[in-house]
This record gives structure tokens, C-alpha cells and sequence, in this order.
């Protein structure tokens, strides 16, 4: 199988990139969660099951294998992450492609899609996380919530959860259906830190990223969508799905039995879903 691996200029930050598959293939472009995720785990998942498309695999500014970032909340931002993707896709000449993100990496997907419809024959969200305030109170309800209501402010209310059991307890109560996903997709990710590097940390919370909620952007959105969502996800099934399909007028797929990370927990109902929603993109 072809495979490029580059490190791309991108707009003040540098950028870990695989490109791997047939050139004259449809193109996707695989944006990880975290923040501060990397593509690793996606590309050891999928990558068998992928080899009709072109995939590019990106380590988003400052996480996984690109270079750090400074500590400059100015360097993390959703406008950041998809002037990258332009000059990515610039850097591949690459005519046009379907962005495929998951968790909070359908962020910078679906921000993609809406200032570049004219690139983006269609967006794929895996798990989409789009309310970030509403995402930090269930955070806080996880970890604190027999013991009142969460704070106003969702960057208080997501430090105190992650005090209280830390990220990967929290997350490993509400993404995970059984203990053999969440064994099997600890073992993809290896030693990637879940919430990458300090700076990406800093940032996020600087930038007060927590208090976004992506809804307003959604009406009247450009280009077609297709959710994918695992049924016991709680991070973001019902609530965040349901409201990015009703919002953007998309089509979502549950997948039944299935966590944040469906393809572990349930693989050809969800790459039934995907290929689906991909073909019906490019035309394939």
C-alpha cells in the first residue's frame, strides 16, 4: 500500500501527517479527538478496513507526533485546527475530501465543512461532541454529582471532575460499554497521553473553550453530514448526536451496543454505517 509520511508547514505550527492509500482514490481526512489525541489508533483500527480510500492520518497541532506547541493560547484554536487542514490538503494537492472526526475532533470537521463547502462533498462525525458546556456538566455529574450541581462556569466544573477522578475516570465510566473496549482501545493508543500536551492543555483552557457550544454555526449548514454514534456512549448519544443531526438537517446512524469508540465495540455495524455515509459523499 502507498504511504507518505510528511511534516507539513502549517499556520505557525507544524504538523504530523500520513497519507496512505491510492492517490486517485476518494479522500478522507481523519481528525482525532482529545484534545491532544493522535491518528495512531484510528490508522491501527482502520487501516484494513480503509484500503479503497485515500487516508490522511493528522496529528493535530501540538498533539500526538507533530512538534509541541508554545505556551501561547493564541497557537490552540477551532480556527487553527482547520487553517491547518487547508494547508494540508494544499501541501497533498488534493482536490477535495471528506473530513471524518471523532469525539471533539468533529469540531474542527464540521468547522472545516462550513467555511470550505466548495472542498467538502460531505462531513462524517464519529461521537460528536458540540456542547461543551453541556459536556463539562456531565463531566461534573460523573464524578461529583451526588453532592449537588455542577458550577456555573464549565471550566470550574470540568477541573473539579477531573480532580475528583481524573480524565481517564471519567471518561472510562460514560465511553465505555465493557471492560474489553476500553482494554482493547487502550492498547491502540498505547502511551498517548489523553490530554496531550501541556500546551494544548493550557490553551484549551485559556481560550475558555469550554464555555463553546458549536449549535448556532450548524443552522443553515452548507454541506451534508452524516452522524455516527454508538448507542451507550453517554458522551454524546442522545444529546450531542440528536442535536447536531436535528441542527444540520443530518442523517444519524446508532449503533447499537456500542461506545464512544464503535468500531471496537461493534466493527461491522459501524463500518457498514461508515462506508455508507462516505460513499453516498464522494459517489463511490
Amino acid at each position: 500500500m502507498r504511504e507518505e509520511i510528511v511534516i507539513v508547514p502549517g499556520s505557525e505550527a507544524e504538523l504530523y501527517v500520513e497519507d496512505v492509500g491510492p492517490q486517485d482514490a476518494p479522500a478522507l481526512v481523519v481528525l482525532h479527538g482529545g484534545p491532544g489525541g493522535s491518528s495512531h489508533p484510528y490508522r491501527a483500527a482502520w487501516e484494513e478496513e480503509l484500503g479503497e480510500y485515500r487516508v490522511v492520518y493528522l496529528d493535530q497541532r501540538g498533539s500526538g507526533r507533530s512538534p509541541e506547541l508554545p505556551l501561547q493560547p493564541r497557537l490552540f484554536t477551532v480556527d487553527a485546527l482547520v487553517d491547518d487542514l487547508e494547508a494540508v490538503r494544499t501541501w497533498l494537492a488534493i482536490d477535495s475530501w471528506v473530513p471524518v472526526g471523532h469525539g471533539f475532533g468533529a469540531l474542527a470537521a464540521l468547522e472545516y465543512g462550513r467555511r470550505f463547502p466548495e472542498l467538502t462533498p460531505g462531513v462524517v462525525a464519529l461521537a460528536p461532541w458540540i456542547d461543551y458546556p453541556e459536556l463539562a456538566r456531565l463531566f461534573w455529574r460523573t464524578a461529583l454529582g451526588d453532592i449537588g450541581e455542577p458550577p456555573e462556569d464549565p471550566t470550574q466544573a470540568v477541573e473539579e471532575a477531573f480532580a475528583a477522578l481524573g480524565p481517564k475516570g471519567v471518561l472510562d465510566r460514560l465511553a465505555f460499554p465493557s471492560e474489553h473496549g476500553r482494554a482493547h482501545q487502550e492498547w491502540l493508543a498505547e502511551s498517548i497521553p489523553l490530554g496531550g500536551s501541556e500546551a494544548v492543555e493550557e490553551a484549551f483552557r485559556n481560550n475558555r473553550l469550554w464555555e463553546f457550544d458549536y449549535s448556532p454555526y450548524l443552522l443553515e449548514y452548507p454541506t451534508d453530514v452524516a452522524v455516527i454514534a454508538g448507542e451507550q456512549d453517554a458522551t454524546s448519544y442522545p444529546h450531542q448526536s440528536e442535536r447536531l443531526a436535528d441542527l444540520a438537517g443530518a442523517g444519524l446512524h446508532v449503533i447499537p451496543h456500542a461506545g464512544h469508540y464503535p468500531w471496537i465495540d461493534e466493527p461491522e455495524a459501524f463500518f457498514r454505517a461508515f462506508y455508507s455515509a462516505v460513499d453516498s459523499f464522494t459517489g463511490a
